[in-house]
């Protein structure tokens, strides 16, 4: 048993010794335990007073930012009219309204909602949904997914296995089989020597090759991100997914849009897959949904994949104890309402074009190779010299991002994401309730951050 804490000890003491954080080091980090204690708007505070810009939107997620009462009222009201109960064999009326709006929400004829607690949870789901659906009709062989390299769908067991990143893996292997893999759209571009107008076709391609490969009787769905998050905003070439939904169709395969991020505005529509044009047979959901004020992940499902528990008395044999809260439903139906009654999505269509052309300002620096994205989601990638194609060592990209960007970033005011999986990138997704004002800010900061990590490189050579 630990001492009770003085009362002078930081609490950034207290979690160093007693907070194990998601994808953390207990070990000493370069930069220690950060507490933020309060948020409005698209700003956060920690501790200490101090003021940053969420560009990052906590993780993808505030959509309608912070200091929401709206959304405080809405759980509070709740809780003191139904606080908890399930819905396994139940209902309430919060989860039968959410679920009602969403399917009004949704495109075509996704009509059936199943609530989960996360994103994680939600691709667990439909992994797990899509191979009993074929039980259910039949073909029980079909247990094979479909995923692409880098990209990340979650935690669980069985989402990690349709996970691209090697690193997350490799500790809790072996993992669920036949889960399979094909190039992401960016790597496949690079690689691609044809016709730049059959990009798109040809990377959709390589997934029909791979369920040929594993033979079509044994491929259950794939799973795509709208725009890939890991990696740095990979968006799709033309006519990818519309060609996606041809071979899916085709090898009588589901196509599964996660779209955790991309969902509840991120990329201007209320899904992802509304703003790229394609229909999916499920759609995993989660973050915005509440934007994070409290938890919840929905996966909406087809009439065509619900039908086989629909017309009998068969179960789907899954669930969760906080899947589909009461709270976390009114918050989420409240939440809806800010996105909609505000005009939120007609607010990132209108800036879309703003927050591109501000951050194409960074492009006049020779360690910026790109700057892509769509809506209010976009990544930065980085080089050592774009200009001479020159790419940073791994040691090198570790050192930039770990040992400088991360933290002279939020020195400076700005919470973003500084990764290298893949090549090193700076990616932003704030709030989308952001304006002009902010994407400067966010420029700024980039401009100023980079600026002095080219001059740190040319001091170290």
């Amino acid at each position: 048993m630990s001492a009770h804490r003085s009362p002078n000890e930081p609490l950034e003491s207290l979690a160093d010794r007693h907070l194990w954080g998601h994808f953390s080091s207990l070990g000493k980090s370069v930069d220690g335990t950060s507490i933020i204690e309060r948020g409005d708007g698209c700003y956060v505070w920690d501790n200490h007073g101090k003021r940053y810009l969420d560009g990052l939107a906590g993780l993808y997620t505030t959509q309608v930012g912070y200091g929401r009462r709206e959304l405080a009222d809405a759980a509070h009201d709740q809780m003191l009219k139904l606080g908890y109960f399930p819905i396994w064999t139940y209902a309430h009326p919060k989860a039968v309204e959410l679920a009602n709006r969403l399917s009004d929400l949704s495109p075509g004829d996704l009509n059936r909602v199943f609530f989960t607690s996360g994103g994680s949870e939600s691709v667990e789901s439909a992994f797990k949904l899509s191979r009993q659906y074929f039980k259910e009709i039949g073909q029980p062989e079909r247990i094979k997914v479909i995923s692409r390299n880098l990209a990340y769908h979650g935690t669980t067991m069985g989402a990690l296995s349709i996970t691209g990143l090697e690193f997350a893996k490799t500790p809790f292997e072996p993992l669920v089989p036949g889960a399979l893999k094909v190039s992401n759209t960016n790597d496949f571009a690079q690689a691609y020597a044809g016709p730049p107008e059959l990009l798109g076709i040809a990377a959709a391609n390589e997934i029909e090759d791979a369920i040929i490969a594993a033979g079509p009787e044994t491929v259950a769905a794939v799973f795509l991100e709208p725009v890939q998050n890991s990696g740095g905003c990979f968006v799709p070439p033309a006519g990818y997914f519309q060609r996606v939904r041809e071979i899916c169709d085709t090898h009588g395969v589901l196509l599964v849009s996660d779209e955790v991020i991309c969902a509840f505005g991120r990329l201007g529509e209320w899904f992802g897959s509304q703003a790229l044009n394609y229909q999916p047979d499920m759609i995993t959901t989660a973050k915005g949904l509440t934007s994070g004020h409290s938890p919840l992940g929905a996966l909406l499902v087809s009439d065509r994949v619900a039908k086989p528990f629909a017309d009998t008395d068969h179960v789907f044999q899954h669930g969760f104890t906080f899947a589909g809260h009461p709270v976390s439903c009114a918050v989420a139906l409240a939440n809806l309402d800010i996105i909609e009654n505000e005009h939120m999505l007609d607010n990132v269509t209108t800036n879309a074009a703003a927050f591109r052309a501000s951050l194409d300002q960074l492009t006049d620096l020779p360690i910026v190779r790109e700057v892509r994205g769509m809506g209010y989601f976009y990544g930065i990638e980085l080089m050592k010299d774009a200009e001479s194609g020159v790419a940073f060592t791994d040691e090198e990209a570790e050192s930039l991002i770990r040992g400088f960007l991360s933290l002279r970033l939020a020195d400076l005011g700005l919470l973003c994401r500084a990764d290298s999986r893949g090549d090193p990138v700076i990616q932003l997704a704030p709030p989308i309730i952001a304006g002009p004002e902010e994407f400067e800010t966010m420029t700024t900061i980039i401009h100023q951050t980079l600026t002095e990590a080219m001059a740190r490189m040319g001091a170290s050579t």
